[in-house]
């Protein structure tokens, strides 16, 4: 499975942002899915997955609320709808493949990483 995601860019604090990554893989709707995201100078960390009928999600405790995780498997697309901005969700945000389900959330639970996008929250 080879994944891109985009989608990112500059938003002011309080706005909305709407990442995608798209899989070339005919096998992108057996797989659970996450996003990572990598803030400057700090080790990846995990945001958020979802299973691969798309009806369970978990999230990292920082975006809960803010985030939204979504697939369409039709379109062998993964999402990320970001709302309420900070400027900590400021990061380069990656999606991946998971190994397990959607409650292992290290970074060597995935693979199959796409290259980023880059989010910047202005204040």
């Amino acid at each position: 499975v080879q994944l891109q995601a985009s989608g990112g860019g500059l938003v002011q604090a309080g706005g909305s942002l709407r990442l995608s990554c798209a899989s070339s893989g005919r096998t992108f709707s057996s797989y659970t899915m996450g996003w990572f995201r990598q803030a400057p100078g700090k080790e990846r960390t995990f945001v958020a997955s979802i299973n691969w009928t798309g009806d369970r999600t978990y999230y990292v405790d920082s975006v809960k609320g803010r985030f939204t995780i979504s697939r369409d498997n039709a379109r062998n697309t993964l999402y990320l709808q970001m709302n309420s901005l900070k400027p900590e969700d400021t990061a380069v945000y990656y999606c991946a493949v998971a190994r397990g389900t959607i409650y292992n959330t290290r970074e060597s639970d995935f693979s199959s990483w796409g290259q980023g996008t880059q989010v910047t929250v202005s204040s």
